[in-house]
């Protein structure tokens, strides 16, 4: 009588854990979503793979990270004068300024010069100037130069940068290349590049003070 009980009693929750079982296969019972986005709904289900541990699992995907990296640029400039001193007829005389760039522009930066003036202009009369030509009757020489300066201070991969502008100046429009990069680079010391300025005259120039003011611009390539 004892074992009849047993037996019957054990069939009988085996037809409930299978009616169970089946009641609740893959069977959805729930929804896993992103709150105000219904693109993101997708079944959170029964499953019974698990059998009657009541396991359910289900997956939202496409959850979005995200980051924004702010733009860089910096320019710094070693000094705010080139003195050429006192020129003597037929000999060449230079002075030199140094250039850093730091950038986090994926395809590096560029630097310019402008002349003002398109030349070494004689404070008293303006119409004279120490360039090539000849509009005030004398042509001398006036010129824009560069060279890399240092090691190159980009640890990007493939980085290369030039500086071999040389050039005569003789008009206040040109966007004069002096250096130029392709990648990313750190700010390391002022010496990216060396900028030098060179003037010759002739022995007719009129003797006087001359200036010129250059303006430096930095691009960056994002």
């Amino acid at each position: 009588m004892i074992n009849t009980k047993i037996k019957k009693a054990a069939a009988i929750a085996a037809i409930t854990a299978l009616t169970m079982t089946s009641a609740y296969a893959a069977t959805q019972i729930g929804t896993g979503s992103v709150t105000g986005d219904s693109s993101f709904d997708s079944p959170i289900n029964w499953d019974e793979t698990y059998g009657w541990t009541a396991n359910a699992s289900g997956s939202v995907s496409n959850i979005l990270v995200k980051a924004t990296v702010e733009p860089s640029l910096n320019m710094e400039i070693s000094t705010w004068t080139i003195d050429l001193g006192l020129l003597a007829a037929g000999v060449e005389s230079s002075w030199s300024l140094d250039l850093e760039i730091g950038t986090n522009a994926a395809n590096g930066a560029s630097i310019t010069a402008r002349s003002q003036s398109g030349g070494l202009t004689n404070t008293s009369d303006n119409n004279i100037q120490i360039n090539d030509l000849t509009a005030d009757g004398v042509a001398e020489s006036y010129k824009f130069a560069s060279a890399i300066d240092a090691a190159a201070d980009s640890t990007v991969s493939g980085f290369t940068q030039t500086a071999n502008l040389d050039t005569e100046v003789d008009d206040n429009t040109t966007e004069h290349v002096v250096y130029d990069s392709n990648k990313p680079q750190a700010t390391d010391g002022v010496n990216d590049v060396k900028f030098t300025v060179k003037a010759t005259t002739d022995a007719q120039t009129p003797a006087w003070n001359y200036e010129d003011h250059i303006t430096f611009t930095v691009t960056g390539n994002f």
